[in-house]
């Protein structure tokens, strides 16, 4: 399932994804593989990511029913 949330936060930041992925210690793929949903990212990536965009878990990574 895309991570359209994830996606949101990062251009409302004005970053792109390699400047996520470096904020994170990640590389750019892995950054694209979360926002694609190909890729569960680690809780302290999912962190890392929150953090750096100023949202919490729920805002980013929680799955509404």
């Amino acid at each position: 399932m895309k991570n359209l949330r994830l996606k949101s936060a990062r251009a409302a930041k004005d970053l792109s994804q390699d400047e996520l992925a470096k904020l994170c210690g990640v590389s750019r793929q892995t950054m694209s593989a979360i926002e694609k949903g190909d890729y569960n990212p680690t809780i302290n990536l999912c962190i890392s990511i929150c953090k750096a965009l100023d949202k919490t878990l729920d805002d980013l990574f929680w799955e509404e029913e």
